[in-house]
């Protein structure tokens, strides 16, 4: 046989050889379910742990809201006030309450601020360029009648944020509990 009739019995049988595996591979439906499952995998899994993340988020954001109100209790019935408690003592009298996040006194922030009336209230947060600025946070919970505004700040570790759940740098979203109210008639100490 020549080369060039040799050569082309070759090529003939490796193309045919190729496309018979290539059709057997095709049709063998044995694995389908594996690579379907490696499609699905991976959004499945993204989605599950953004969803655990957003959970454990709101679970958070909910503890800072009751210990907001809780503790913006103290003060409107005047028992802040009365007992002397101190910006210090008062973020222990917040951190009694969160027992469900983590290192509460070195996270915590507070601000208690008076105001003349309810309409000259500022409830922008304190982000600066990514940061939370604490240098104008303060305590001042008031006397009787007063209008006052009581704010917890919690930069809360987001590992995974798919969804845009930081709002500060470093991967923290910044929490922010409220209370807003006046004081309630009460004896000075």
């Amino acid at each position: 046989m020549s080369d060039r009739r040799k050569s082309s019995f070759e090529a003939r049988a490796v193309g045919s050889a190729t496309l018979q595996l290539l059709r057997r591979f095709v049709g063998d439906k044995r694995g389908v379910s594996a690579v379907e499952f490696s499609f699905v995998a991976a959004p499945f899994l993204a989605l599950t742990i953004g969803i655990i993340e957003t959970a454990l988020v709101f679970f958070a954001g909910q503890a800072l809201e009751t210990a907001a109100t809780t503790a913006a209790r103290l003060i409107m019935t005047g028992q802040a006030q009365t007992q002397g408690l101190s910006a210090a003592q008062f973020k222990q009298q917040v951190c009694n309450q969160l027992q469900a996040l983590p290192n509460c006194s070195g996270n915590l922030y507070v601000d208690v601020e008076t105001f003349a009336s309810f309409g000259s209230i500022n409830l922008g947060l304190p982000i600066s360029n990514g940061t939370l600025n604490t240098s104008n946070l303060g305590f001042n919970p008031g006397v009787a009648g007063e209008v006052v505004m009581v704010r917890l700040y919690y930069p809360f570790p987001v590992y995974f944020n798919v969804i845009g759940l930081n709002n500060l740098s470093g991967g923290y979203s910044l929490l922010t509990a409220t209370a807003v109210f006046q004081n309630e008639p009460f004896a000075p100490s």
